[in-house]
């Protein structure tokens, strides 16, 4: 259904042209669009002509005209006057607004099958079939992205997204729920994933300033085939999650460099709590005093350099040694030794996702 502010700027549209008034009721006789004051008057006019068998007919002074989407009575278009002129911009208003309906149904259905196409309710040969229906080419790259908003049904940053991409008749824009804005975007021939990662914060600085929302932008992997964008938008997905968890200051995240991350949120629980029970014997990160947290933080961020962590931490070398020499004491793991730090940055990212997942729960 179109909506009556598109209505009201068509309606705007066509008067500042023909400086005719005009207006549009639906068959029940309320005003949704109009350009004159006193359309509410005609109400009992439009009911009597909604029941004749007339497609257009003048009466008291207005040329009232039928518009129908697909022999269903939608709309009564009304144009005041009664002559031949208002006669004809009425007819042409009322074929301006007939291809409106078809236009936004057309759309509809686009989007109906792109949500669908991305929640898997397809069966192969439906989604082949019902591309060639809706003129979709169906062996064009693409890739997936997900807007995730601040808040729910964020309208602005809908729009906003769409208003970016308005010129790009192959992208298409959609929501499958109250919060993620999904983008199925065409990649062009020789496009990398570089040119995607801008694109995304492209996306970000744009609602930031125009939206004034805070979004996180994720996308999967570029897709050579239409039946594989659930695949594209599910990797999306998952790397909305995992960003949240172990790259909480990042603001666009890509399926392809989640690293660890992405084997960790795939691991079951149970074999998460075995794994944290071993390794710190029955201990929780989480117990771990502030201090020494951020020293093991600022000695993985220099690559288990001692020097440069001593010099960025502000303290003495020697310092540093006895705060790694006690955490080897406490969990038998000495992060100087390669093998050890590995181990320890593991069962740190399994303790986070573990957090998460409970965070889910409550």
């Amino acid at each position: 259904m179109i909506s009556n502010q598109i209505l009201q700027t068509t309606l705007d549209g066509l008067k500042a042209i023909t400086r005719i008034d005009l207006g549009i009721c639906d068959t029940e006789g309320k005003v949704l669009a109009s350009t004159f004051t006193d359309a509410e008057d005609s109400e009992s006019s439009v009911l009597v002509f909604v029941d004749s068998p007339a497609d257009s007919q003048v009466i008291q002074g207005y040329q009232f005209f039928k518009v129908f989407d697909e022999h269903q009575l939608e709309y009564i278009l009304l144009a005041k006057g009664a002559s031949d002129d208002v006669y004809m911009v009425g007819k042409l208003a009322a074929f301006q607004i007939q291809n409106l309906l078809v236009a936004y149904k057309e759309r509809f259905d686009k989007d109906n099958f792109i949500k669908n196409l991305l929640l898997d309710n397809l069966l192969l040969v439906d989604i082949y079939n019902r591309a060639k229906k809706l003129h979709i080419d169906t062996d064009v790259k693409r890739v997936v992205y997900i807007i995730e908003t601040h808040n729910e049904k964020d309208i602005n940053a809908l729009e906003t997204v769409r208003s970016l991409f308005a010129s790009k008749t192959k992208d298409f824009i959609t929501a499958v729920d109250e919060k993620n804005i999904i983008l199925v975007k065409e990649v062009r021939q020789g496009e990398t994933y570089g040119e995607l990662d801008k694109t995304a914060n492209t996306v970000l600085d744009m609602l930031n300033t125009e939206a004034m929302t805070k979004v996180r932008v994720a996308y999967g992997t570029i897709i050579n085939d239409i039946k594989e964008v659930s695949r594209s938008y599910k990797e999306a997905k998952m790397a909305l999650d995992v960003g949240k968890i172990f790259y909480a200051n990042k603001n666009v995240i890509a399926y392809n460099n989640l690293g660890i991350g992405r084997l960790i949120y795939q691991l079951p629980i149970p074999l998460c709590k075995m794994f944290i029970r071993e390794v710190f014997d029955g201990k929780s990160p989480d117990e771990f005093d502030e201090e020494t947290l951020a020293t093991i933080n600022k000695f993985f961020e220099n690559s288990l350099n001692v020097s440069e962590t001593s010099r960025q931490l502000y303290i003495h070398r020697n310092t540093l040694v006895y705060r790694l020499d006690k955490l080897q004491k406490s969990t038998g793991l000495d992060l100087r030794i390669f093998e050890d730090a590995i181990t320890f940055k593991i069962a740190l990212m399994v303790a986070k996702y573990m957090k998460y997942m409970e965070s889910l729960d409550y």
